[in-house]
């Protein structure tokens, strides 16, 4: 799933003629694109989607999505590690098999 997720802008930069900013997501931290919001400033909230800062967002509004996102288990499933996803699938699909008599190959 994709989400548009709210985030803090932590810190603006220009990188080769681009503004980039480091979005703090209720702890976890990703680069995102500004080009949409230039005018964006550390402190300020924003939603993000695919990497690009679409939409400038209040601070109470943002902290209540990203509660709601986190109670959701969302955050997990848009920012957790993908490694640590396939393996918890992997085991889900053992137990199922294990409680269902079959045999893996």
């Amino acid at each position: 799933m994709c989400l548009a997720v709210p985030g803090r802008v932590l810190d603006v930069e220009d990188r080769d003629g681009t503004r980039m900013a480091t979005v703090d997501f209720g702890g976890v931290v990703k680069e995102v694109c500004l080009e949409y919001l230039p005018d964006l400033k550390p402190g300020e909230y924003a939603i993000v989607h695919v990497g690009f800062a679409l939409q400038r967002l209040d601070e109470e509004s943002a902290k209540r999505t990203l509660e709601l996102f986190e109670t959701l288990g969302l955050l997990q499933e848009e920012f957790g590690d993908p490694w640590e996803a396939a393996e918890a699938a992997v085991s889900e699909w053992q137990t199922q098999d294990d409680v269902h008599g079959e045999a893996r190959p």
